[in-house]
């Protein structure tokens, strides 16, 4: 289920207005067990009283547009360490990390593709890959993106702090 692009659109300005993006709304699951969630970030991430005042907001806006028409639960959360890629922004945001790309099941050529971006380009985002192959990898096929998460980087810079 999609939401109507108008309400997308309020839903944007409403967390724009508190210094977020809005990256993505995914609608899961049916009946009252279904989930709205929001999607946000920021330049320096978001927090957690930045979700709740979302939350709060796009809570009251949609109380008024009903656009599910029945009980649902609303999410607001971060992107998380294993984000999800959703434009082609993100790719070129996260140049020179490492992702994990899901392909379309009808995508003949690699099915999960895991290495570093290299560069976006037109309709391709090229992709060196851990054999030290660049792939082009049509945007049109890409299923699913996510970053990948190196610990050890993370728990070196915990321990660096004091």
């Amino acid at each position: 289920m999609k939401l109507d692009p108008t309400l997308q659109d309020q839903l944007a300005a409403l967390v724009a207005d508190e210094g977020l993006e809005l990256l993505a709304t995914e609608v899961a699951g049916s009946g009252p067990k279904t989930i709205l969630r929001l999607i946000v970030d920021g330049p320096d991430g978001v927090g957690l009283d930045q979700c709740a005042s979302v939350s709060r907001q796009a809570s009251a806006m949609l109380d008024v547009g009903d656009p599910i028409g029945h009980t649902y639960t609303l999410e607001v959360s971060s992107p998380g360490l294993d984000r999800k890629l959703y434009s082609r922004e993100d790719y070129m945001r996260f140049a020179g990390r490492r992702v994990n790309v899901r392909m379309e099941p009808t995508y003949r050529e690699h099915r999960t593709v895991t290495g570093d971006i290299q560069q976006v380009r037109d309709d391709v985002v090229r992709v060196l890959d851990d054999s030290g192959r660049e792939l082009e990898l049509p945007f049109d096929q890409i299923f699913e993106a996510r970053l990948e998460v190196d610990w050890n980087v993370i728990m070196k810079e915990g321990k660096a702090r004091p």
